[in-house]
């Protein structure tokens, strides 16, 4: 799944390569999709919000305690996301 770049224009997106940081959004949020023009780094697109501010604040700030399997099994959809075609 791709989004087209129009779609992409402004601070509507949070744009991460990211992919223990969008496991981790993925818990909470719904990817919007991944961004692959980059052949060496793909990027994950998730919809802006207070909510993900704060998620990605408590993330960068090592705040955030997850249930390890829910991480892993969201760390596996993220992985099969990216290599989807």
């Amino acid at each position: 799944m791709t989004i087209k770049n129009e779609l992409l224009k402004g601070n509507d997106f949070l744009r991460t390569g990211d992919l223990s940081m969008a496991a981790v959004i993925f818990l909470f949020k719904p990817l919007e999709g991944v961004d692959r023009q980059d052949p060496k780094r793909a990027q994950f697109i998730f919809k802006r919000s207070q909510e993900l501010n704060d998620l990605v604040t408590k993330f960068q700030r090592k705040e955030l305690k997850v249930e390890p399997l829910a991480y892993f099994a969201a760390l596996r959809e993220i992985k099969a996301r990216l290599y989807e075609r």
